[in-house]
């Protein structure tokens, strides 16, 4: 008897893409799950990985009603209930909170489908829930960190940004709004911003700072929209790969910080009195920050203040009374930031010369 030649597709029907195996093998990363309601028969079942998701265990009865008791609150009204999916077979994709029972929260994409009858009575359905929780808090801290540079440009003319390399040209629309040039103009000519007499001095002083590959600060004096001029400082501090932090290595690229540079001309000497003291509020302790490149735990850290403290001062929601207040400012003081009251009583912050 000749023997049977082997079946060239048996291994892609064990390893077919509906297969229990296929759906287990991508529930196990446990950032998705799956559910399915037959209405004929009232049965409702759900994945392991949507149980993992919810945080349940395997044995609780699965039910819509269960799934949307998990549901935050504020978030419910959005979903379909029972009799909108069963009756009228609606079930549409959505972005909700889920509040496991142990309190922690994820954010899910919900989608479904509603299978029906050739009649066009409801079937069944079935949901898919896909974790998107990082997703959202990475979207959550950009949002976050814009909000934070714009009010600095705005507040204390702070600005912040990244550059692949230098001489920088990728400023924010902020600092193009200062200078009053277009994105491409400064993409042209990098000197663009700076005043014309002193644009030999830096064409020639940048590129050899830089080649050092350590941080540094130029002065120049920038034109202004309004046609006025001002001297500014600009730190560049490379970011290099941590893995390569053993060895020499060019930076991937370039964080600049650009800052009022005020000329004692335009101060008059800090007063610790107690007027002078309440001036400084949350957009100068976030500039002053900004200027040390300090996080919210530097700060915290420094000041030996907790970190929702040091939150509170930044928002303005502890007040000027705040016992924790000087022990942050003492910090930022020791660490060579000088807040200044100016004329008309505004607060100017500055990083003193080391």
């Amino acid at each position: 008897m000749t023997p049977r030649a082997p079946d060239p597709h048996a291994a892609l029907r064990s390893a077919d893409l509906s297969s229990r195996e296929f759906m287990r093998l991508i529930e196990a990363f446990g950032l998705t799950g799956a559910w399915r309601w037959d209405f004929v028969s009232g049965r409702q079942v759900w994945s392991s990985g949507l149980y993992r998701l919810a945080g349940l265990p395997e044995g609780e009865p699965a039910s819509y009603e269960r799934l949307l008791g998990l549901v935050h609150p504020a978030d419910r009204d959005v979903l379909e209930d029972a009799a909108q999916i069963v009756q009228a077979g609606i079930l549409g994709s959505h972005t909700v909170r889920l509040i496991r029972p142990d309190g922690t929260a994820r954010t899910v994409v919900s989608r479904g489908e509603v299978f029906f009858s050739p009649e066009g009575r409801p079937l069944a359905a079935t949901g898919v829930l896909l974790d998107v929780t990082d997703r959202e808090r990475l979207a959550d801290l950009h949002r976050l960190e814009q909000q934070r540079r714009s009010s600095l440009a705005q507040q204390a003319q702070v600005f912040i940004h990244t550059e692949p390399t230098l001489p920088p040209t990728e400023y924010g629309p902020d600092f193009l709004a200062l200078v009053g040039l277009r994105r491409e103009e400064v993409r042209a000519d990098w000197l663009g911003p700076i005043v014309p007499e002193e644009r030999p001095r830096w064409r020639d002083e940048l590129p050899r700072l830089a080649a050092g590959g350590r941080p540094f600060s130029i002065t120049p004096t920038l034109r202004l929209a309004d046609g006025a001029a001002a001297p500014f400082r600009m730190t560049m501090v490379p970011l290099r790969d941590d893995a390569l932090r053993d060895a020499p290595a060019d930076p991937i690229c370039w964080t600049v910080v650009v800052t009022p540079l005020e000329t004692e001309a335009d101060m008059v000497p800090e007063r610790p009195s107690p007027r002078a003291e309440p001036a400084i509020k949350g957009c100068h302790l976030r500039a002053a920050r900004g200027l040390l490149d300090w996080t919210l735990n530097d700060l915290a850290r420094e000041s030996g203040v907790s970190l929702s403290t040091v939150r509170r001062l930044e928002e303005e929601s502890e007040g000027a009374a705040s016992r924790s207040r000087p022990h942050v400012l003492a910090a930022l003081r020791k660490a060579g930031i000088v807040f200044t009251l100016v004329e008309g009583g505004t607060v100017a912050v500055a990083r003193a010369e080391g």
